[in-house]
């Protein structure tokens, strides 16, 4: 039994490894578009890992397993992390970078945003394997990467707590209402990203007029550069 938990406890330490290196890449990206940028994508994130008494639970209803290394290919969604971003271009923003990084294999990309589930459902998952390095080898070890917008988060987090472990048939007039949030969610969004744009637009026009209306400045007859600003200006240059 204490080869068991060891072995079992080790199992889950690696899937706990390959998400804090996940999450280490995430926070250099937020800390990046924060120090850079002047706008970061990333509203917030949240990781979580399943329990032993889920593991074994989904376990079953795939039909079991003879070993760990078994489990390891049969559930791929052990570890998992949540990524939350203000706008639905930010979604494929995130998921370019995270894809281009060389460490991380990608196994596969679920766009339920372009397709989303019957019940309205709306994400993208990617499913990447990332290099954990113990003290006496290496092993690549699954994590879930789920990026959905604040409303895609307000929706799933609500629908999961009103559905989660029904053992009911929910009723076919529930499941419409829902399909119907999940597209007011959608419709939220949509317009959310399209005043974004457009304020957007709105900045860079201001920022076109300011760097004219210094240019004119320069160049009216009337207006004089001392010669001692020009000769520092030059020697920065």
């Amino acid at each position: 039994m204490r080869v068991i938990q060891k072995e079992l406890k080790r199992f889950m330490m690696k899937y706990k490894f390959a998400l804090q290196e996940v999450e280490t890449k995430i926070k250099i990206l937020q800390e990046e578009f924060q120090l850079l940028h002047d706008y970061n994508p990333i509203e917030h994130t949240k990781s979580r890992l399943k329990s032993p008494e889920s593991i074994f639970k989904k376990l079953m209803r795939k039909g079991g397993a003879n070993s760990l290394s078994d489990i390891k290919y049969i559930i791929k969604d052990i570890a998992g992390i949540r990524i939350t971003c203000s706008f639905i271009s930010d979604i494929y923003r995130i998921s370019e970078m995270l894809q281009s990084q060389s460490d991380l294999k990608i196994l596969s990309v679920k766009d339920y945003i372009q397709n989303p589930k019957p019940n309205g459902y709306k994400s993208l998952h990617i499913l990447a394997e990332v290099p954990v390095f113990m003290s006496d080898h290496e092993e690549s070890m699954c994590v879930e990467i789920q990026i959905r917008t604040i409303a895609m988060d307000f929706w799933a987090s609500l629908e999961h707590k009103i559905f989660y472990k029904c053992n009911e048939t929910v009723p076919d007039r529930l499941i419409a209402d829902l399909k119907k949030a999940a597209d007011t969610a959608f419709d939220l969004d949509t317009t959310m990203e399209q005043l974004h744009n457009e304020m957007e637009e709105i900045k860079l026009a201001h920022q076109s007029d300011a760097k004219e209306d210094f240019q004119l400045l320069i160049d009216n007859e009337k207006f004089r550069i001392p010669e001692n600003l020009l000769k520092l200006v030059s020697k920065i240059e």
